[in-house]
């Protein structure tokens, strides 16, 4: 174990040692070759998604290798998304100051030390720590590769690339999913699947290496005083809290699939596809749903089918739970950009860092809420073998029960959205009837 460890630790050095070599800094940002460190952008989110989806995949696994129960497991996969926001938000922070260079790669080692750690994990405490610096690495490439993107593009370019770019989280999430289903039907080890995430990994460390990154914009015209005032305002608080319930909506029974599915009659890894490969059609025409149902209005029906999905989740089995899938993909496919795209049109003083703080809450709370599910899944398993339940029938009864809880989060969101859509709507008019007075006047 000890001549393992220092193996991959010498490659980590030397790969992180390739990105970090020289480049002409004074070279224009017209001059650089935007095609590769865009290509790297996606590749980096293929690998956020791949740590995903492919972990959901193997979680059983993993429980069964080293006899972690579900609460256990359920503290793993907080790591992941208590690592996301941490760096995001850092990231951010400081983006203008260290520039995307540095962030990434901060990116690729902890992608890379948590992937390998993962691979030659002893145990719970292992997988623990590197999941938490796969978490830190996923956020790292959404705090370098957004603005970046911003600072290469401009325009309805700017905003099509970004399209783009943000499509292979689901995307990468489908591709992944369908590769651990694979391989788990040829009998391939949790290990061999976890090393095909290195995959992506070393394809955006070579797309980045010796590339010149573009300079950063001038920082943001409002000071972080005014962007912390802004914060301060009803309205973003609101979508704070929202963002919370919004995430779990989403990663929460997705991250718990195999678990949570494993026994309805319909392969999980195939819903988990279908789930994303829906999502991913769905942003790409995020704009023109939008514009004809508004932002509230999309977050209220995505609120209204996530739960509709949830529940019939929890009560159907064989292919209707495809059907399900479908629902419940057309429910949370917006609530992450359409969320961040609210920050910025009716919070604009908060900026960047304002969205970036949002961002970071969704991420927060799914890791919060982890353990939660894992503890609300033992439960339920307890309870049904205590009523004589066993194999099938009771990882059935499981799942179902515990998905009954997971309805909770949409269901509360449907409220929180009706209000904030009458909240808005008196808004608007009032700042109508102002107007027309000093019209008037």
């Amino acid at each position: 174990m000890k001549r393992e460890s220092s193996t991959f630790i010498t490659f980590i050095k030397k790969t992180t040692a390739c990105i970090m070599k020289p480049t002409n800094t004074g070279q224009s940002n017209a001059n650089i070759n935007k095609s590769a460190l865009f290509n790297g952008s996606c590749f980096a989110l293929i690998t956020t998604a791949f740590t995903f989806s492919i972990r959901a995949g193997i979680l059983p696994q993993l429980g069964e290798s080293f006899g972690l129960t579900a609460e256990q497991l359920g503290f793993i996969n907080s790591m992941w998304f208590l690592g996301f926001p941490i760096s995001m938000i850092l990231g951010g922070i400081f983006y203008h100051t260290i520039g995307p260079k540095t962030i990434m790669t901060v990116a690729f080692f902890c992608h890379t030390a948590g992937i390998l750690l993962t691979i030659f994990a002893g145990g719970y405490n292992t997988l623990l720590i590197s999941t938490l610096l796969i978490g830190v690495g996923n956020g790292c490439t959404e705090a370098a590769c957004n603005p970046m993107i911003a600072d290469m593009y401009s325009g309805v370019t700017m905003q099509k690339m970004l399209g783009r770019f943000h499509m292979w989280f689901p995307g990468g999430i489908l591709v992944g999913s369908l590769i651990s289903f694979f391989m788990t039907k040829m009998g391939a080890s949790w290990q061999a699947q976890m090393w095909v995430t290195m995959i992506p990994t070393v394809a955006y460390a070579v797309l980045f290496f010796g590339k010149t990154f573009p300079k950063s914009h001038v920082a943001e015209a409002t000071s972080f005083k005014e962007n912390f005032k802004a914060m301060g305002s009803p309205v973003y608080i609101f979508l704070f809290c929202c963002m919370a319930l919004t995430a779990i909506t989403e990663f929460g029974p997705s991250q718990w699939v195999s678990i949570v599915l494993g026994a309805s009659g319909a392969n999980a890894m195939l819903i988990l596809a279908l789930t994303n490969g829906i999502s991913a059609v769905g942003r790409f025409f995020a704009g023109p749903v939008v514009g004809r149902l508004g932002q509230t209005g999309v977050l209220l029906m995505g609120a209204i089918l996530a739960t509709i999905g949830i529940y019939l989740f929890s009560s159907v089995t064989g292919p209707m739970a495809y059907v399900a899938a479908i629902v419940y993909a057309l429910g949370i496919c917006y609530f992450w950009p359409v969320m961040i795209g609210s920050v910025a049109h009716r919070v604009p003083r908060s900026s960047a860092l304002g969205m970036s703080i949002v961002g970071g809450v969704g991420m927060f709370s799914t890791s919060i809420f982890q353990p939660i599910i894992g503890g609300w899944i033992d439960s339920a398993r307890a309870a049904n073998t205590a009523k004589g339940l066993s194999g099938t029938a009771l990882e059935l009864a499981t799942g179902q029960q515990s998905l009954i809880k997971m309805m909770t989060f949409p269901a509360i969101l449907i409220v929180a959205f009706i209000i904030f859509f009458i909240w808005q709507k008196n808004a608007k008019t009032e700042a109508t009837e102002s107007e027309m007075t000093m019209a008037v006047h």
